[in-house]
């Protein structure tokens, strides 16, 4: 697929269009994702919890910078939930053979759980 770099931008890109398949394509049938809000094991968990849950919240990031370190890729970035302002994240993936294997991410989920 690609350097990390590569994969992981195609990853954000596919968060933007809301592409199931290109974001599926991305991720290693073992992925891992730990986050503020939630963890899923596995390429199904992943894509339904972006799915069900993230592109509901935010249907459309905003890049502000991408930090490469070998096969590991931090994303700072931006969501932006309806009715509230744009939340901070950091999102580091772990890239190997092509795919993302590990993501982790935290934020501040205060001003989320308070809209909910």
């Amino acid at each position: 697929m690609g350097s990390a770099a590569e994969v992981v931008k195609a990853y954000f890109d596919a968060w933007n269009t809301q592409d199931e398949a290109k974001v599926r394509g991305t991720l290693a049938p073992d992925v891992s994702f730990v986050g503020a809000l939630g963890a899923a094991d596995g390429v199904e968990a992943c894509v339904k919890g972006l799915v069900n849950g993230m592109w509901k919240l935010s249907p459309r990031v905003t890049v502000v910078h991408r930090f490469v370190d070998g096969d590991d890729v931090l994303t700072w970035f931006e969501i932006h939930p309806a009715g509230g302002a744009a939340v901070p994240v950091a999102n580091w993936s772990h890239v190997e053979h092509g795919r993302i294997t590990r993501i982790r991410v935290t934020f501040d989920p205060r001003s989320i759980l308070q809209q909910r």
